[in-house]
């Protein structure tokens, strides 16, 4: 079966790592209702990747896709299954490397500075408010303290500085914040 796809391996051979290019078809479901992967056309030919199982991650980056947008997936390749013969080839996810042609935004633990309006409050499990989302539908995440620190409310204009990753939702990211509105969100340690 052949695939427009580039190798990207280990000089020792022990990682074999593909980039393959292809237009997104669907999110593959688990049969308890989790994303398990997700198929790409090929040049005509399916093209399978595989998620860890419970990688929320990896879902998370192609929740908000659309169907025929060109994507990079880089994948080492699965071997045979035990159950039986593949349809397709199938490769074990290691990252979506490009949503037509740019880079898919906010990779986890990436930095990321963002800013918009307060829509409204945040709350952790316990209840606490532990954050705000803007209205470009980012999370600001300040953690219990800090957002009592800080003061914010509805309608407040925010800039966030820190961590950044995107949200389950495939929409917008969650700033796990060092810095809003230029102040610090945790106190300084005392030395």
């Amino acid at each position: 079966m052949k695939h427009s796809h580039d190798h990207r391996g280990t000089h020792d051979g022990t990682l074999d790592v593909w980039a393959v290019e292809g237009r997104f078809q669907h999110l593959l479901y688990s049969p308890r209702g989790g994303i398990e992967g997700v198929l790409i056309d090929t040049d005509g030919v399916s093209t399978q990747f595989v998620f860890e199982r419970h990688d929320e991650g990896a879902a998370s980056a192609f929740a908000g896709l659309q169907v025929g947008q060109v994507l990079v997936v880089e994948g080492t390749e699965e071997g045979p299954s035990p159950k039986g013969d593949a349809a397709h080839t199938v490769y074990r996810f290691e990252r979506l490397a490009s949503v037509d042609g740019e880079s898919p935004g906010h990779a986890a633990g990436e930095d990321e500075r963002i800013e918009g309006t307060v829509v409204r409050l945040n709350y952790a499990r316990h209840g606490e408010a532990n954050g705000v989302v803007l209205d470009t539908g980012d999370f600001v995440h300040t953690r219990p303290d800090g957002f009592a620190r800080l003061g914010l409310k509805v309608g407040d204009r925010v800039r966030a500085e820190g961590r950044a990753q995107a949200l389950a939702t495939g929409k917008g990211c969650v700033v796990d914040a060092e810095r809003v509105n230029g102040r610090p969100v945790r106190e300084a340690k005392a030395s």
